[in-house]
């Protein structure tokens, strides 16, 4: 196994945005992980260490930590004593961890795009009450989207929120993933609960998807939850088998 550290070039870091609405440390975690998607960081390479990257890149060192540990709970680095951080993975596809499909599909090398097709706010029945831990009848915004990849359609997305993110406009949800935007408005996401199935797409959702009436779909069911264990928002997704698909990677504890 290769332990040779790893220093990964400046030029690699360049265009990181220092005044957006997106993290630098999410930012930086992102370079990470699609340098060892590529094979420039190889299974087994030694990463370099946190404070020397971060004097490199401008950075504080709880940054450069907070986006090595993002890799690390995805089961991409691992962390051992006396050596440092290695690579785990040289390759991940779309692996059952907290990122969005709009994520996914940016690091696949494919460009999203999104068609709303319902924004609105409604009042939350019993079911929904009980997914995002809030009274029946609250207020939450519904949204419907569907998601494509190179023009291709590839899933419809429903998801509710609480009110306090109602006022997220058509022109945000085409440019941005939903996490993408709860980020900008300080939510971190620590956990879901998730689940995975399939079922025949109703005639709607043929149509939506450019597929045969009854055809099969992979469905996501997700409530995600932010740090202080808050539900943030419930997700019903359903997507085309023959160009999605989920991996499992499991990581000893």
């Amino acid at each position: 196994m290769n332990q040779q550290e790893q220093i990964l070039p400046i030029g690699k870091f360049m265009d990181l945005d220092r005044s957006g609405p997106i993290p630098l440390y999410f930012q930086v975690a992102q370079k990470i992980e699609k340098a060892v998607l590529d094979g420039e960081l190889p299974p087994g390479s030694r990463l370099e260490n946190e404070v020397s990257l971060g004097e490199r890149l401008g950075l504080s060192r709880p940054t450069v930590r907070r986006a090595i540990q993002d890799l690390v709970d995805k089961g991409l680095l691992v962390r051992r004593r006396g050596i440092g951080t290695q690579v785990v993975h040289g390759q991940v596809t779309r692996g059952v961890e907290l990122t969005s499909l709009y994520e996914d599909l940016e690091r696949s090398g494919q460009k999203p795009s999104t068609k709303i097709l319902e924004l609105k706010r409604i009042k939350a029945d019993s079911k929904m009450a009980e997914k995002l831990a809030i009274e029946p009848n609250s207020d939450v915004l519904y949204m419907k989207r569907l998601r494509l990849a190179d023009n291709v359609p590839v899933s419809v997305l429903e998801n509710w929120v609480p009110a306090e993110f109602s006022d997220f406009d058509e022109s945000a949800l085409h440019e941005h993933g939903l996490y993408q935007l709860l980020r900008t408005r300080g939510v971190t996401i620590r956990v879901a609960k998730q689940r995975i199935g399939a079922r025949k797409a109703s005639q709607a959702e043929s149509a939506l998807l450019d597929i045969e009436k009854g055809s099969a779909l992979l469905t996501m069911d997700r409530t995600a939850y932010d740090n202080s264990g808050r539900a943030i928002e419930f997700g019903h997704h359903c997507y085309r088998p023959d160009l999605y698909s989920f991996e499992v990677t499991l990581v000893e504890k």
